[in-house]
């Protein structure tokens, strides 16, 4: 899915700053329970963890609810969109309940019916994300594979500033989950997964500073360059 979210690899925003040493894990004490808030509606949204349907909740949002409220911000926006998804909340409900809390009078709409076609195949998730798989690699380490070009309607992890372009193999990994169907509900589909090291100047032109970029992709997301 394209979106503000896929931002990688864009111009316009600035040099990266590393994080201070002193830094604290949370700037400020919302910032800690907007964490929390963000977890424990992920879990009651999906029946579990699942961080690509998490992920899949933050690409959707627009700019304003990605970029003007900060980090912890798109985490609460992200959890509110996955609990009006699964008809947890309301549309609405979250921005009542806080006029209310403000002093205000407003009516707050009532719980939705629940859905049952939402997370229509969803099961408990096991501790993490690695999987077995009984298929061989298809590629092997130094073979040149190309990102595929492609324009996936829903979640990806296969950036945009990628496709089409060509890399090496640097390593197999160990096979996971696949983010593509996992994000929607519709089943682990694990697969093996290649760090594909590329040439800036392959992804962004003669012109670029001249360095390697090492990306984790599935092989779903990948195809032989002859």
């Amino acid at each position: 899915m394209e979106g503000v979210a896929d931002m990688g690899g864009t111009s316009g925003w600035g040099p990266a700053h590393p994080p201070r040493q002193d830094e604290p894990v949370f700037e400020e004490p919302w910032q800690g329970r907007a964490f929390a808030l963000a977890l424990v509606s992920s879990r009651i949204a999906c029946g579990g963890y699942n961080p690509d349907a998490f992920r899949h909740a933050h690409e959707r949002l627009d700019r304003a609810a990605y970029l003007d409220e900060g980090y912890f911000g798109r985490w609460l926006n992200g959890a509110e969109l996955m609990l009006t998804d699964s008809a947890t909340l309301a549309a609405g409900a979250i921005d009542a309940r806080a006029r209310n809390l403000r002093g205000e009078h407003v009516e707050e709409p009532p719980v939705p019916a629940p859905r049952p076609d939402y997370r229509p195949t969803a099961a408990p998730v096991g501790a993490g994300s690695l999987r077995s798989v009984d298929t061989a690699p298809a590629f092997a380490v130094g073979e040149r594979v190309r990102a595929k070009d492609m324009s996936p309607q829903g979640h990806t992890r296969l950036a945009r500033y990628l496709r089409g372009h060509t890399g090496v193999v640097e390593r197999v990994q160990p096979a996971s989950v696949l983010p593509d169907t996992n994000a929607h509900f519709q089943g682990e589909n694990p697969q093996h997964v290649y760090s594909v090291r590329f040439d800036s100047r392959e992804l962004w032109g003669d012109g670029a500073e001249a360095f390697a970029l090492t990306a984790e992709l599935f092989e779903s997301y990948l195809e032989p360059t002859s």
